[in-house]
């Protein structure tokens, strides 16, 4: 898409709404499907059927959108901390509607809004990396400002997502940036913003992504400040 050293800010946030939205209208259209169904139908069967895809695809698009909200919205004021219970919620949601299963194991402690962010965008990441379905297992560890993030990724064929090792660390020159590449960019992004350092590699048939401490726990405090 650019050919530039850094990804424009008007850029980036284009795409990241174009990520928010192919996440939105798959269960949109389908409430808009059953909606026809039930204009064109009138037997019980096909009710029934309509009925059961709009509840679906209405708590589908709830659950894609309070992540959405909280992985990539203001979610507070500058410094403003994030029950980690709350980021569990809307990513157990988010990934009911997904191919892949989904474990979490994690304290119940507040921890930096942008470090919720980074933990929720790397899921997004884990989940691409088995495209055909198989479980995300999230392992949070550490103190509360200066986290340890595990994401295993284990299903058939699971691989390291596309562009990674480039657009992580903000290499955009020369990359052809989309709404589903863009994820590895800002992910890369949020992980500078709070002093992290962010690996992904096979592990065995598994992919494994990590995310540490880059520097001292005080900066990175202050970054979030």
């Amino acid at each position: 898409m650019t050919d530039q050293a850094e990804l424009g800010a008007l850029d980036l946030a284009a795409l990241l709404c174009s990520r928010v939205c192919h996440d939105i209208i798959s269960p949109v259209g389908a409430i808009i499907n059953g909606l026809e169904v039930l204009d064109e139908d009138n037997s019980e069967d096909m009710k029934e059927f309509a009925f059961d895809l709009i509840r679906r695809s209405a708590r589908q698009g709830s659950a894609k959108l309070q992540f959405a909200r909280l992985a990539f919205g203001a979610a507070g004021s500058v410094g403003a901390e994030i029950d980690l219970a709350d980021a569990e919620k809307v990513a157990t949601g988010y990934m009911e509607g997904e191919k892949a299963d989904f474990t979490w194991v994690a304290p119940r402690v507040l921890m930096p809004k942008n470090l919720v962010k980074l933990l929720l965008n790397l899921i997004l990441l884990a989940n691409t990396a088995v495209p055909r379905g198989g479980t995300v297992n999230v392992v949070v560890e550490g103190d509360a400002a200066a986290p340890r993030f595990t994401l295993r990724s284990v299903g058939p064929t699971a691989r390291v997502p596309a562009a990674f090792e480039k657009l992580v660390p903000g290499e955009v020159e020369g990359s052809e940036i989309d709404a589903q590449s863009v994820q590895a960019y800002y992910a890369g992004a949020l992980a500078r913003s709070c002093g992290m350092a962010i690996t992904a590699a096979l592990d065995g048939e598994d992919v494994v992504i990590a995310a540490a401490p880059s520097v001292p726990a005080a900066s990175a405090i202050s970054a979030e400040s």
